[in-house]
């Protein structure tokens, strides 16, 4: 058992990797209004590689960190991973920011679909259960604005925005699937940077499309945008240091506080009931798909060590 202290390390980086991801997506909400998805995906990678970059020199890491044994596994999953970006920052424009993040629980429930499908994994009744309620909690916070297609601009705009950010969490599944492939043969530094670099160039193709011209301030916040999710993934990696997984993960959902908070602050964004509902019954399925995770853990842990050395 972890002591004490180092497990609130890892809580308080888990906390501030959370704080400063909501940070890089309110850069993006407040610049990204007709800013392609493609030339923010190009932002917000090629800028979170300084951070990145920048903290593996200090350990050391930066000679060895392109060196692989899989170039292919690595440009699929920047293909996979820049779609859902992009399909994720183009919700983001057109969604409260609450709404967006909300909708962004989907993806780890649908990754225990696709680890079941396409990685053979056990998944028994009660995870089922619980993904199948969470993915309820989903459709109650998508349900009332999928309704506006046919209300005009505003409400079709809307609408897509949803359909956008449910693409990208699906895309972000599979793209948590590959990585839990890559993990096996490749360090996490080598595959952060890979996806940084292959995001960077694959959204440079998206130039020819036309990108907007940005004034100083949309593209200061672009930039920060970029610098908040190389800083992110660094105090995220950081915080499994600390703690394991099942003590960590739940305070990934303190990102749906902020974003009421921020929403309502900066952008008059005001929670509707369906969303605080369907958020609720999501949250609660996450939760407690980690508790079963963590009590499936122990238990295996335990029968390890009722084996005698004869078996």
């Amino acid at each position: 058992m972890l002591p004490d202290r180092e497990a609130t390390t890892g809580i308080v980086l888990k906390v501030a990797s959370v704080a400063v991801f909501v940070g890089m997506s309110t850069c993006i909400k407040a610049a990204g209004e007709g800013i392609p998805a493609g030339q923010i995906v190009f932002y917000r990678s090629l800028f979170a590689m300084v951070p990145i970059l920048a903290y593996l020199a200090m350990r050391g890491q930066l000679r060895t960190a392109f060196q692989t044994s899989d170039p292919l596994s690595h440009i699929l999953r920047g293909i996979v991973g820049v779609a859902s970006m992009a399909c994720g920052f183009y919700g983001l424009t057109k969604l409260p920011l609450p709404d967006a993040i909300a909708l962004g629980y989907a993806m780890p429930l649908l990754a225990v679909v696709f680890a079941a499908v396409f990685l053979g994994e056990v998944v028994r009744v009660y995870r089922w259960t619980a993904v199948l309620v969470g993915l309820v909690g989903v459709v109650i916070i998508s349900w009332p604005r999928l309704t506006l297609f046919d209300s005009g601009a505003g409400g079709t705009e809307q609408a897509l925005g949803v359909v956008a950010v449910l693409v990208s969490a699906s895309l972000g599944a599979v793209a948590m699937i590959l990585v839990r492939r890559l993990i096996k043969s490749e360090r996490t530094p080598t595959i952060v940077l890979y996806f940084s670099l292959s995001a960077t160039v694959l959204a440079l193709l998206s130039m020819p499309f036309g990108w907007a011209a940005l004034d100083a301030g949309r593209a200061a916040l672009l930039i920060g945008a970029g610098f908040f999710g190389g800083l992110g993934q660094i105090l995220l990696t950081q915080c499994y240091r600390y703690a394991d997984v099942s003590t960590i993960a739940p305070f990934e959902y303190t990102s749906i506080i902020l974003g009421i908070a921020i929403g309502y602050v900066l952008f008059d964004d005001v929670p509707t009931l369906w969303m605080l509902v369907g958020t609720m019954i999501v949250v609660g399925a996450g939760i407690y798909i980690i508790w079963r995770e963590h009590r499936l853990g122990l238990e295996r842990r335990g029968a390890r060590k009722l084996v005698t050395p004869q078996g």
